[in-house]
């Protein structure tokens, strides 16, 4: 399950140099599948199959709170032992992403996806 930030983020900059995919962005920041990962031209999405540009610039998913990329979170598996950014968000805004629920080994397949493994 990928991890989403709530509307109660305070914007402290706690979570984004946490992040080992490039997950997070800053509010009303353009972001691309390529920003700090392997990924380059076009690529097939491990969770959807989806053919997508990883350095087309998408629109910010929030223009008030810091977001995270569902198609770049792995919740730092093969990474850490727990999400990093929940562990370092002081006001416990960082949570489970219920409607991107994911297995270890999809987690996984996506970190070596994003990082040419």
């Amino acid at each position: 399950m990928a991890i989403k930030i709530t509307d109660e983020c305070i914007n402290c900059d706690a979570c984004i140099s946490e992040c080992p995919n490039n997950a997070i962005y800053e509010p009303d920041n353009e972001w691309a599948l390529s920003d700090e990962t392997s990924l380059s031209g076009t690529v097939t999405s491990p969770s959807t199959g989806e053919e997508m540009d990883a350095d087309e610039k998408q629109e910010p998913k929030s223009d008030e709170f810091y977001f995270i990329v569902t198609d770049k979170c792995t919740e730092c598996k093969g990474f850490h032992d727990e999400p990093q950014c929940a562990s370092v968000c002081p006001v416990d805004c960082c949570v489970p992403d219920e409607d991107h629920e994911e297995t270890e080994e999809q987690l996984l397949a996506k970190k070596a996806w994003l990082h040419g493994e």
